[in-house]
């Protein structure tokens, strides 16, 4: 069962969801460092985790994989839920744009391809867009 599945509330899990996999992410070479862990408050902020949530999500047995899927829609609607979570300050940082390629790549996009699509969607979230106009713009 993964991390999301322990919750109900749909955005709610998915910002859980979404927080727990740059966790993961952040500790992959066995230590945060200050930044990330800096980065990683600012997440936990934005995304509205409680306390005891962020407690749970770091402990050291529990380690959430990032749900990979082949269906390119859905890899793109999770990289769209994480540009919504990252441009709630209006601006996105270098320490941010590392952990969305690391998360990218994780989705199961390639490198150039994660790079590509981060590129586009800085730019569309420059503006305000919706998913459809999101999701056009990247497959066109």
């Amino acid at each position: 069962m993964s991390f999301a599945d322990l919750y109900t509330s749909g955005e709610h899990r998915r910002n859980l969801a979404h927080f727990a996999a740059l966790a993961t992410l952040a500790s992959v070479d066995g230590e945060i460092s200050t930044e990330e862990k800096k980065m990683l408050d600012r997440f936990a902020t934005k995304l509205d985790i409680t306390r005891s949530e962020y407690e749970e999500v770091f402990k050291k047995e529990n380690k959430y994989p990032i749900d990979s899927t082949p269906d390119s829609e859905k890899r793109l609607e999770r990289l769209f839920d994480l540009f919504r979570i990252v441009y709630s300050d209006h601006e996105i940082d270098d320490e941010e744009r590392i952990l969305i390629k690391k998360y990218a790549i994780g989705l199961g996009f390639t490198g150039d391809k994660a790079d590509k699509v981060i590129e586009r969607s800085v730019a569309i979230f420059s503006g305000k867009f919706d998913f459809e106009d999101y999701l056009y713009l990247l497959k066109h």
